[in-house]
C-alpha cells in the first residue's frame, strides 16, 4: 500500500521524431522532477496513451506515420476533450497552425526551439508541477 503524502511525478510524454528533441526535452523534464517516456512518432504514442495515460503529451506536428495533429484527434476521439493535456510543439508560427492547433484540441502551443523556462513555463500554466500528490 503507497503512503498517501508520498508524492508521485507527473508522467510526460514526448512525442518527436527527432531523437535530439526528445533528448533535450527528456533531460529538461527529468531534471524538473517529471517522469518522462518517449515516442517516435502519433501512431506510437496513440499507443503508448492506451497502455499507460500520461497526465502530459508534448507533440510535435510535423512526423512521419501520423503527424501530431491527427494524433491530438485521436487522444481527444479516445479518452475526452481533457486528458491528457497536449502541448504541441512545432516549428510552424502562423495564426492558421495555433488556431488548428488548439480548435483539434492542444491546451497549449510552443515553438520549436524551447528552451527550460519556456517548456516549465507551460506546463506551470497548466498547473503542473514535476511532483503530483
Amino acid at each position: 500500500m503507497t503512503p498517501t503524502n508520498q508524492s508521485v511525478a507527473t508522467r510526460i510524454l514526448v512525442v518527436d521524431d527527432s531523437r535530439v528533441v526528445r533528448k533535450v526535452a527528456r533531460r529538461i523534464l527529468e531534471e524538473a522532477g517529471y517522469d518522462v517516456a518517449e515516442a517516435g512518432d502519433g501512431a506510437q504514442a496513440l499507443a503508448q496513451c492506451h497502455v499507460t495515460l500520461p497526465d502530459v503529451v508534448l507533440l510535435d506536428w510535423n512526423m512521419p506515420v501520423m503527424n501530431g495533429i491527427d494524433c491530438l484527434r485521436g487522444l481527444r476521439r479516445d479518452f475526452g476533450p481533457d486528458e491528457p493535456s497536449v502541448i504541441l510543439c512545432t516549428t510552424e508560427n502562423g495564426a492558421d497552425f495555433i488556431v488548428s492547433a488548439i480548435e483539434a484540441g492542444a491546451q497549449e502551443y510552443i515553438m520549436k526551439p524551447f528552451d527550460d523556462a519556456i517548456l516549465i513555463g507551460k506546463l506551470e500554466q497548466l498547473g503542473l508541477t514535476g511532483r503530483r500528490q
